[in-house]
C-alpha cells in the first residue's frame, strides 16, 4: 500500500537525477553524493509508492519502469510549481504582487474609485480590495487589522496608528440656492440655528466635525444661542448623498466636506453659506496599524498614495490649502 505522507524532495530528485544521466552512479555523481545515499533515497521512494521505479538487471537496467515514469512526470510537474511559487514569492517581497485592503471613510467614497482606477494604471500587478465605512466602522477594522491601509481625518487615539498626511479636506456650510441663509452677504450663528440642521449618524466624522463647529461658533453668544438648545432641530441621515439630496430639497442646511459636492456647487445645484470659521479645514490622513507591519505590496502602495495625491484629490477651486 502507498504511503505519500512519508515521499520528500530529496527522493524525488534523486529519482530525476537516475533519470537524467542514465545510472545510479552517475546520478551520485551529479547530486555530489554516495551511490549508497542515492540507493537508499531510491529504495526509499519505491517503498513510499510501492512499485518498482527502476529496472536494476537485464535488458535496459537503469531505466526508469512505467510507475518510475509517472513518478518521474509529477516529480516535474513540482519542480515547476516550486520555481513558480519561487517568482510570485519574490515578487510578493518586493512589492510587486499582491493585494492590499484599503479603507476610506464615507466620505471619501466620492473620490476612492479615482485610487482603485489609477491604481488599474500604475500598479497593475496589485489587486485593491475597497472597504467603506464611517469613521467608526472604519477605526473598528484598524483595530482587528481588517485593512492594511485607511484613508480618513483625524487620526485615532485607539488603535496606535502610524499616519502620513495626505491633501486639504475643507468642510462647507450648504444649502439650497433659495435657501434664505444662501441669499445673505453672511450668516451670523444665531440666525443659523433658526434652521434646521442636518447631521451624519453617531459614529460619522463629519457629524462630530459640526458639532466642534458650532460649539465654537456660538461661544460667546449666550443662552439662545447655544447650540445643544438647538439639537432638537435636527434631521439625521447615515450617507453624504442622502443628505446632499435633502439639502437640494430644501430641508436644511448641513456641514459637509467640500469633496462630496464639489459637482453641485459648480451647477448651482447647491450654494455654499458664508459664515465666521468656514470652511473648517482639515485634512486626509492615511493610517495603518502600527502593531503589525505593513506587508511589501501595501508599503509600495502607501507610497503610490502619497506620491500621487493631486491626481485623485486635486485642490476645490477657491479654497486655500492649509
Amino acid at each position: 500500500m502507498s504511503d505519500l505522507r512519508s515521499i520528500t524532495l530529496k527522493q524525488l530528485r534523486a529519482l530525476q537525477a537516475i533519470a537524467s544521466h542514465g545510472s545510479v552512479t552517475r546520478a551520485a555523481e551529479a547530486l555530489h553524493l554516495t551511490v549508497p545515499a542515492v540507493s537508499t533515497q531510491l529504495k526509499l521512494l519505491e517503498a513510499a509508492f510501492d512499485a518498482p521505479l527502476l529496472v536494476r538487471s537485464g535488458h535496459g537496467a537503469g531505466a526508469l519502469t512505467a510507475q518510475g515514469r509517472e513518478v518521474l512526470a509529477a516529480t516535474l510537474k513540482i519542480a515547476t510549481a516550486l520555481e513558480q511559487a519561487e517568482d510570485t514569492v519574490q515578487a510578493l517581497n518586493r512589492g510587486q504582487a499582491g493585494s492590499v485592503r484599503l479603507g476610506v471613510v464615507s466620505t471619501g467614497k466620492y473620490f476612492a474609485p479615482r485610487i482603485v482606477a489609477l491604481a488599474r494604471q500604475m500598479l497593475p500587478e496589485i489587486d485593491v480590495v475597497l472597504k467603506i465605512g464611517n469613521r467608526k466602522e472604519m477605526i473598528h477594522e484598524l483595530g482587528v487589522h481588517g485593512v492594511d491601509l485607511a484613508i480618513m481625518g483625524r487620526p485615532p487615539r485607539q488603535p496606535e496608528v502610524d499616519a502620513r498626511g495626505l491633501g486639504p479636506n475643507p468642510h462647507v456650510l450648504i444649502a439650497a440656492p433659495d435657501h434664505p441663509l444662501a441669499l445673505l452677504p453672511e450668516v451670523t450663528p444665531a440666525r443659523l440655528l433658526e434652521h434646521t440642521l442636518i447631521r451624519r449618524e453617531p459614529g460619522s466624522g463629519t457629524r462630530i466635525l459640526m458639532e466642534r463647529y458650532l460649539d465654537s461658533i456660538v461661544q460667546g453668544s449666550g443662552p439662545a444661542a447655544d447650540p445643544h438648545d438647538a439639537y432638537g432641530n435636527w434631521l439625521e441621515f447615515s450617507s453624504n448623498e442622502t443628505i446632499k439630496q435633502a439639502v437640494i430639497a430644501g430641508l436644511g442646511v448641513a456641514l459637509i466636506s467640500g469633496h462630496t459636492v464639489a459637482p453641485e456647487l459648480q451647477t448651482g445645484r447647491l450654494a455654499s453659506i458664508t459664515m465666521e470659521g468656514l470652511p473648517v479645514m482639515r485634512r486626509w490622513f492615511l493610517v495603518n496599524p502600527r502593531t503589525a507591519p505593513l506587508p511589501p505590496a501595501a508599503t509600495r502602495f502607501a507610497h503610490f498614495l502619497v506620491e500621487e495625491e493631486p491626481r485623485y484629490l486635486p485642490p476645490l477651486p477657491g479654497m486655500a490649502e492649509v
